[in-house]
């Protein structure tokens, strides 16, 4: 049997914190003798359309290398994406019955899409809900009735919902899905990614953040400042980010934020990383750091940077928000600050850097969690019995 993991919401085989999503569910999936092909339904211009990667088969049904200079040539580009998608899945099926198609997606054209696709052959349709469904619905009554709206059509496409938060799980319920269709399935790590430990890729010791240099998600102009209240008493450690901004205006902003506190010489931007190269920054930092704000994606979402931090062993300091709370615990996994607070965030620094020993024994209990409530493995075995359990 096989399943198939279709979306335009990650790119594949490299990418940012989606990609490290489905990665870590293929591979729990395949370790359950389940035959898994990843379809990246975004239009990428590549010079390869398909692979294997770690054992892991993926498709780009786009299939294009460069962008056309014809609006009508663009058009029939698109168009034939749909086609090629669905020869692929027929192709596929035949070879080894696909049990379920897991979308991630947020667009309404894609999913109604999986829906047809997964109503062709005969197959069930879930989609993976790591985020609020209507965090882009703008304040006002027609926007979100339209939201509404949309959330009870989509309703009758799906077969089952991964719901990373139980915010989620009463959102849905509240929405009108059945609660047997549902399933927490907190973000996942592949661990022997941080099993080994390398020579640290930089010269100096450092406070890492990897991840989008966003403000609204992850408050990273939070971080900054903060940082900039401790660097004079610990001249000898820089702060690194790892990522790039998810818009222009944001990364700039940032920057711009770094340049006005005159710290360009402390905190230092590596851009995106490839993905085999993020775990060696990881495991040589001094810290670990993540100061999202409250927020409708804090409250619905759990950050996949998260567990991978964790995974690490080293001292992890973080906020109070969403569902963090509810797996660490301040001072026994993680160290845990007050939201949307620099002077909290810095003083949770400090805590740190001022009794490390006490700190790397928190880092270690909160790997302990990757082993089990976070780890790709367990909760692949768990999403393959909620597939099991659910009727066509």
């Amino acid at each position: 049997m096989s399943l198939v993991i279709f979306g335009d919401s990650f790119t594949f085989p490299d990418g940012t914190a989606a990609t490290n999503h489905v990665y870590t569910h293929a591979r729990g999936f395949q370790e359950h003798g389940v035959s898994v092909h990843v379809i990246c339904f975004e239009n990428e211009y590549l010079d390869e359309y398909d692979g294997i990667r770690d054992g892991i088969k993926y498709y780009h049904p786009f299939a294009r290398k460069k962008r056309s200079p014809s609006f009508f040539a663009r058009r029939w580009h698109k168009f034939m994406k749909y086609v090629r998608a669905f020869m692929l899945l027929k192709k596929i099926n035949k070879s080894d019955k696909v049990i379920s198609i897991n979308l991630w997606s947020f667009r309404f054209a894609t999913q109604l899409f999986s829906f047809f696709l997964a109503k062709a052959f005969k197959t069930k349709l879930l989609i993976d809900s790591s985020e609020h469904p209507l965090r882009n619905i703008r304040d006002n009554k027609a926007a979100q009735l339209l939201g509404r709206l949309r959330l009870n059509v989509e309703r009758g496409f799906y077969d089952g919902v991964f719901c990373i938060s139980n915010y989620l799980i009463e959102f849905y319920k509240s929405n009108g899905f059945a609660e047997k269709k549902l399933i927490l399935v907190p973000s996942t790590v592949d661990t022997s990614r941080f099993s080994t430990r390398t020579e640290s890729p930089l010269p100096y010791e450092y406070i890492a953040y990897c991840g989008s240099l966003t403000v609204m998600k992850d408050g990273v102009h939070i971080l900054v400042e903060s940082f900039s209240r401790i660097s004079v008493k610990y001249k000898d450690i820089n702060l690194v980010l790892i990522g790039v901004g998810d818009t222009q205006e944001e990364e700039d902003f940032v920057r711009n934020l770094v340049k006005s506190l005159d710290m360009e010489s402390r905190i230092i931007f590596m851009g995106l990383l490839p993905r085999t190269d993020v775990p060696r920054y990881l495991m040589n930092a001094k810290i670990l750091a993540l100061a999202r704000p409250k927020s409708k994606v804090a409250d619905a979402g759990f950050p996949s940077k998260l567990t991978e931090y964790l995974s690490t062993a080293n001292p992890v300091v973080v906020t109070k928000v969403g569902e963090i709370p509810y797996y660490l615990r301040d001072n026994e996994h993680a160290f845990l600050a007050e939201p949307d607070s620099v002077d909290a965030f810095a003083e949770k620094l400090e805590y740190v850097l001022s009794d490390y020993d006490f700190a790397k024994r928190v880092g270690e209990k909160g790997k302990e969690l990757t082993a089990t409530t976070f780890n790709y493995n367990f909760q692949a075995k768990r999403v393959l019995d909620f597939i099991n359990s659910l009727s066509n």
